[in-house]
């Protein structure tokens, strides 16, 4: 059992710390807090109050409010990772209090060694390895959904949702609130305010009850968590464990009204034939936007976009596209689509709201009420993308036509953490039509045990053009899809196995589907073991996985069959060996290889990750049709030179030789990114992308294969953001191209762009 302590506790038990440091650390008002009401303990840990102030609170990351005095205080005293539940090593407190609007929630995250306190300026949701504290917050108190806000020791936000019924998280999301950290000479403070109209919970006016998890990762020598919650390892539930505490009877989320104009001014120089013309000035092109967020109840909020801003101010980290199957998948990056996103997730990646490319207009409506969830949202797409998916392989295409997007979803929970739901979406336009329509579920069987299904059908129609020139079926057509999936997870073992079937005539248009007209089993197992105290590993696994894929008419497409070793251990360091036998089939061929992966990862110091992936051994060239050794290198460096300066490098390196040892084609990838951070709200950014393949044609079978291809694209951009909304970014980019038709590195292109966008809550 945890005790609930007040400040007079907390002042107890630091009272050999003079007053003159606990002025350094802004806390000269609180020796006279001992009157103070202690919080009276409880048999079962929970249900805490959290107290109303009316008293001002500001954001400084300094505890010298009055109010502070009147906080509900919890101590987190549990090492949680990488041991099982030891008592903290360093002491943490967290102070809970709410003033009607927000909930206010501050850490005293004491240090023994303040100087090696990890710490930078970074970008928003980029400081996940430095010192830093937050909160989960379950507010419906159900197991299934929760909030996570954290901060380094500088203030560095970091946001996500918790979707734990489907096991993801999604830290592209992004809430408006207000955060501040200070080091000191005995650690650091952070405090946060989180108005209640970023959060969803339920619409009844009395006591609340909310699952409440406080968090401090301290990465040293390894990355440990602290806790006020006990985990116990093997139960496949996150949320369950929980704590709750009461109150927030007033609590008021306003009108919850968010109005975010925008306006993107742009002028693109290009060349309509790279080899022949020159390049031509672009015109200057104004476009505003409009997004409006409202909250209609606590927990039901609509989302209406005009003309809306879907652009991206950064480029996607890069991909190599060199001996690919199968099309490349980019995450969503875009606010509008970001917001309720986790209501929309399925076993089968049914929404991919990038095929959502240029709207008039989107609206969205997303809600909670008791044990029912769902999500609405249509748009008028001016492009329409198509993925045309396939046994052995796929391809997009993007289309100059108009089309009408909607996906609708609903789901309930029932027992323990159980849900049942359904999932339909539809894409139109002039002669074409892709609907779907399904139903999932999950079932949790107990802590160790679940089950989790979906059905699909779908009915599709492509233009006549569009269907015979991508080989598609003419007039409408149907196809299926089913996938069902068990896992067992306790202490010391993990297990699942994974059966899923996708007709030929399956299309999922918006979602992202990139094969069809398989049907697929996969298994796992592993061993896990757990470092004792002292020792300098802190945790490993041994294991096992094999798979089957054969198209529907039985002929085989994949078997694979591998093993792996994986080691936790000093300065954060991770290493993982897997070899692999399988068989792949390709232009009536069964191919038949073996395959090692290594992955290595280290922080050597504070502020200096190093990473690499390798991977050696037999891989299919599929533009030749033939079997060839591939090496492959991933190296990565992620590097704060200093407090303010980031050297962020990710390079990929492919090289595919005959069986014979002859050189099929070289690829390189390098993706360089130079930030200087002023602030934790502005940054100045250079970033460079380079891709270069070589290619011996003597072994290509297609003639108009280029010897050598090279692109290379750069960005400057600055960027300034008082909040996810209420931004100003200016930058300049350009492209370079250089083939076998254009020997100079020919710049293609460059734009001139600038954004301004502010968010107004009346």
């Amino acid at each position: 059992m945890l005790p609930r302590l007040t400040l007079s506790h907390h002042m107890a038990m630091g009272k050999k710390r003079s007053v003159a440091a606990a002025v350094l650390v802004g806390w000269a008002c609180l020796p006279a807090v001992g009157a103070a009401q202690p919080i009276a303990e409880s048999a079962s840990c929970c249900m805490a109050d959290v107290p109303q102030t009316t008293g001002a609170i500001e954001i400084d990351g300094v505890l010298d409010e009055a109010a502070w005095r009147e906080a509900l205080v919890l101590e987190l005293t549990t090492e949680t990772n990488p041991r099982e539940n030891l008592p903290a090593a360093v002491q943490t407190y967290a102070y809970l209090i709410e003033d009607g609007s927000r909930f206010l929630v501050a850490f005293d995250a004491r240090d023994p060694e303040p100087s090696a306190i990890r710490a930078y300026l970074r970008d928003r949701d980029s400081a996940y390895n430095d010192d830093r504290v937050g909160v989960v917050i379950d507010a419906f108190n159900d197991g299934q959904r929760a909030f996570e806000f954290f901060a380094n020791a500088l203030g560095v936000q970091m946001d996500q949702t918790n979707d734990d019924v489907n096991k993801r998280q999604n830290s592209a999301w992004n809430a408006i609130w207000q955060s501040a950290g200070r080091i000191n000479g005995e650690g650091y403070v952070v405090e946060m305010a989180i108005p209640f109209s970023q959060l969803r919970f339920p619409r009844d006016n009395g006591r609340k009850t909310w699952g409440i998890d406080v968090v401090r990762f301290f990465p040293r020598e390894n990355r440990v968590r602290l806790s006020n919650n006990a985990l116990e390892r093997g139960r496949n539930c996150y949320l369950c464990q929980l704590e709750t505490v009461n109150g927030f009877e007033n609590a008021e989320p306003g009108r919850d009204l968010e109005i975010a104009p925008s306006m993107i001014v742009t002028r693109t120089d290009a060349r309509d034939d790279p080899v022949v013309d020159p390049l031509i000035e672009g015109d200057v092109g104004t476009e505003a936007g409009l997004n409006v967020r409202w909250g209609l109840t606590q927990d039901i909020t609509a989302n209406i976009a005009f003309n809306p801003d879907f652009s991206q101010v950064e480029a996607d980290i890069p991909q190599l596209d060199v001996n690919n199957q199968f099309a490349l998948f980019f995450p969503e990056s875009r606010p509008f689509f970001l917001e309720g996103a986790d209501f929309f997730s399925t076993p089968i990646n049914t929404v991919f709201t990038r095929n959502i490319a240029d709207p008039d207009i989107g609206a969205k409506l997303t809600g909670r009420s008791g044990d029912h969830t769902f999500g609405l949202f249509a748009a008028d797409d001016q492009v329409t993308n198509l993925l045309f998916p396939a046994a052995l392989e796929s391809e997009t295409e993007a289309f100059e036509q108009t089309s009408r997007a909607f996906v609708g979803r609903y789901s309930r929970g029932f027992g323990d953490t159980s849900t049942i739901g359904g999932l339909v979406t539809s894409r139109s336009g002039n002669g074409y039509s892709n609907e779907v329509a399904g139903i999932d579920g999950r079932y949790r069987i107990n802590d160790q045990h679940n089950l989790r299904f979906q059905f699909l059908t779908t009915s599709t129609e492509y233009p006549t053009s569009i269907a015979e020139e991508f080989e598609q079926p003419t007039g409408s057509f149907n196809g299926d899809a089913f996938n069902l999936r068990y896992n067992y997870t306790s202490r010391n073992w993990v297990y699942n196995v994974n059966h899923q079937r996708f007709d030929d005539g399956f299309r999922a248009d918006m979602g992202f589907v990139p094969r069809v007209d398989i049907e697929q089993t996969n298994m796992h197992v592993e061993r896990q073991w757990y470092g004792a105290e002292g020792d300098r590993w802190t945790w490993m696994a041994v294991g096992s996985g094999s798979g089957r894929t054969n198209r529907q008419d039985g002929q085989q497409l994949n078997q694979f069959v591998n093993g792996f070793f994986a080691i936790h251990g000093p300065l954060q360091s991770v290493l993982r060996v897997t070899t692999a036998r399988r068989k792949i089939f390709w232009d009536d061929v069964l191919y038949d290889g073996r395959r090692l992966f290594f992955f290595g990862e280290i922080f050597p110091r504070g502020g200096l990750r190093l990473s690499l992936f390798a991977r050696k051994g037999d891989e299919v060239d599929f533009a030749n049709s033939r079997l060839g050794k591939e090496r492959r290198f991933v190296p990565r460096l992620d590097w704060n030179v200093n407090e303010h300066l980031l050297l962020r490098l990710r390079h990929t390196s492919v090289r595919l030789d005959s069986r014979w040892g002859e050189r099929i084609f070289d690829a390189r990838l390098t993706d360089a990114r130079l930030t200087w951070q002023f602030n934790v709200r502005s940054f100045l950014r250079l970033s460079v992308q380079r891709r270069n393949t070589t290619r011996n044609l003597a072994l290509y079978d297609d003639p108009d294969t280029d010897a050598r291809t090279l692109s290379i694209g750069s960005q400057l951009l600055y960027s300034y953001q008082l909040n996810p909304q209420t931004v100003f970014f200016v930058g300049y980019s350009d492209n370079h191209r250089d083939d076998d038709e254009l020997l100079d590195r020919t710049q293609t292109d460059r734009t001139l762009f600038m954004k301004i966008g502010y968010a107004w809550t009346p």
